[in-house]
């Protein structure tokens, strides 16, 4: 049996343990992270604006 693994985003104004602890409420555990920069178009040059996270995680059993 395969356990189904879904992409969870880090909320603006979310603390790292806020996210945590909403996706334990929905019955996940995290196992993977990724951090992807995001960044703006200004003229010929693109700008850092924030770092996106998001978590990775299965669901219990």
């Amino acid at each position: 049996m395969s356990k189904k693994k879904i992409w969870f985003d880090r909320q603006e104004n979310e603390t790292l343990e806020d996210c945590f602890e909403r996706i334990q409420r929905l019955g996940y555990t995290v196992v993977a992270r990724r951090e992807k920069p995001l960044f703006e178009q200004v003229g010929e040059d693109y700008i850092p604006v924030k770092q996106l996270t998001q978590f990775q995680a299965i669901k219990n059993s």
